[in-house]
């Protein structure tokens, strides 16, 4: 199956999750998972949240990010790969001073 992220549309999530600013993506929905493409502007992040049903896989793409994950910090750069299992916690904030965070992540239900 090809997931065409050219042809869906762009969703803007203002302060996503209580983070600061919007997270934009391209997001494929199943009924079940999500797997997008999207990307956290300068002074943006997602708001740190606790994965309860699911987890969530998050690649970076470009850019340089910051992850706060249960109670450690990670920094995570192009190719870096953050794995927050079902149960954990985790946020995602652009740590560039002047690029953007770009990244893919898939959230997967348990099911």
């Amino acid at each position: 199956m090809i997931i065409d992220f050219k042809n869906i549309e762009q969703s803007v999530m203002s302060q996503f999750k209580g983070g600061n600013g919007d997270t934009t993506a391209k997001i494929f929905f199943d009924g079940q998972n999500r797997i997008m493409i999207g990307h956290l502007d300068v002074g943006c992040s997602i708001g740190y949240h606790q994965h309860e049903t699911n987890c969530e896989i998050i690649l970076i793409t470009s850019g340089v990010a910051r992850c706060l994950y249960d109670n450690g910090e990670e920094r995570l750069t192009a190719g870096d790969c953050h794995y927050c299992p079902k149960g954990h916690s985790h946020s995602l904030i652009n740590a560039s001073e002047d690029e953007r965070l770009e990244f893919f992540a898939v959230v997967a239900e348990e099911g």
